[in-house]
This record gives structure tokens, sequence and C-alpha cells, in this order.
């Protein structure tokens, strides 16, 4: 069945070009052909191991194509959340602080900073509290007051609520919403957000589009409406349907 492929975008902010990446004898992406406009919230959905993290890890820089082109607007700064943070060995507000002096800044504006990000994510009462003893959904939390404070123009979250309870994966859900539709620098422009999410509901919530990988290759790239109503290749329809993942 002919499915569209591509959602057309006029003027991107994130441009891939039939980019590879291989690991050895693993071919992990393939003919990547990508295009993703400023403000969208694109989600990348499909069965294990088809790409999703490696797509992420492309558009963060975090992995080099083997082949193709990426191109990305350098006047964007970008921020990524993983699936299982890393959290220092030192208190919440040092966590987020510390991205922030890497950076450049003062230390002690640093710490003034990332108390209010703690703050816009509801975590300012255990500002002092070492990070490793805060709960799974707590620490997802400090990741994204780590990230929020950077002021990216470009947030990329890979499974982010995977690993959480239910009130935990509404909480950051709610705050990946939030944080998105306002970033930290002020700007009128909201944050580009792609994320990588098994969870269909969350997507239908938080996406404007949805990108399907199948084996390292993009197989459907539609508007989040037309991904859950129109017709789709057969292995994102028992995707969506819940019978592989």
């Amino acid at each position: 069945m002919a499915v569209p492929v591509t959602v057309p975008v006029a003027s991107p902010l994130i441009d891939l070009h039939g980019v590879a990446v291989r690991y050895g004898r693993v071919q992990a992406l393939a003919d990547i052909d990508l295009r993703i406009a400023p403000g969208e919230r694109v989600a990348l959905v499909g069965a294990n191991g088809s790409g999703k993290s490696t797509l992420l890890r492309v558009l963060h820089g975090l992995a080099a194509p083997s082949a193709g082109q990426v191109q990305l607007d350098a006047t964007q700064r970008h921020a990524m959340l993983f699936q299982r943070p890393h959290m220092l060995r030192t208190s919440a507000q040092n966590n987020v602080a510390l991205a922030l002096w890497l950076r450049g800044t003062r230390w002690r504006d640093a710490r003034a900073q990332a108390l209010a990000a703690l703050r816009r994510v509801g975590l300012e009462a255990i500002a002092l509290q070492n990070a490793r003893t805060l709960s799974g959904g707590q620490q997802q939390r400090v990741a994204l007051a780590r990230a929020w404070a950077l002021q990216p123009g470009v947030l990329l979250l890979d499974e982010p609520t995977a690993s959480l309870d239910p009130h935990a994966k509404r909480e950051v859900e709610g705050l990946m919403a939030d944080l998105a539709a306002s970033p930290a620098d002020g700007s009128a422009q909201a944050v580009t957000m792609v994320f990588s999410s098994h969870n269909l509901g969350q997507v239908k919530r938080l996406a404007s589009r949805v990108v399907y990988l199948e084996q390292g290759r993009i197989v459907a790239d539609l508007r989040v409406h037309e991904f859950f109503n129109g017709p789709l290749p057969e292995a994102a329809r028992l995707f969506v349907k819940g019978e592989i993942g």
C-alpha cells in the first residue's frame, strides 16, 4: 500500500539528507531524509532496534553519520534527555548549575539560575538533596530543569518516561509540553521538540507529527491525526495496534 512518507517543510531548522549510520556490521540508520521546522513536536516511533535512539544521537551530534548530510541551524542550542539521566553525587541544584557553569556562567549565577529552573519544575524544596537519592521521576524532572536552564531551541528526548510509574509519567509529560511551549529565554518561538516513545497515548497528546522507523529507515512521516487515522504500512499498522513493539 502506498503511503505518504514525507511531511513537506518549507524552512527547516533540521535537515537530514541520505543519512546512514553503521556500527561495524550493524546498519543502524539507512538513507534517512528528514526535515523539521521550528516549533514542531516530532515523535519518533517504531519497534525496539528501529533506529530511534541513533537518530536522536545524530541530531544531537553524539553519533557521526557514515554517509549523508546533516544540516542544523547553528544559532539554536540543543539539549538532550536520556531515558535514565545521569546524576552526579551532589545536590540537585549543583547538578543543574554545573551544566550552566560548563557553558561559561559564573558559579554564583549558575546556582541562582539552577534554583529558578528547579522551581520551574516544582523541585525547589529538594534543591539541596543529593540527586542520586531522588526517585526516578524526580531525577527526570531535574534533568528537564537542567535542559531548560540551558535555554535550548531544540529539545531532544529519548524515551523520557519509559521507566517511570504512571504518576511520574504524567508529571514529566506535562512538563515536556509546558517547557516546549514556554522557552527559558522568553522568546515567542516555541521550542522544537523531538522525542522517541512507545507510549502512543503520549504521542497523541504531545506530537504534531509522527515519524515511524523500521530497521533504520523512515517508512512513514505523517501529521499526528493522519498517522492514527489514515492508511499505514503494514508494520506501522501492527505497531499502532500493539502487535509489535
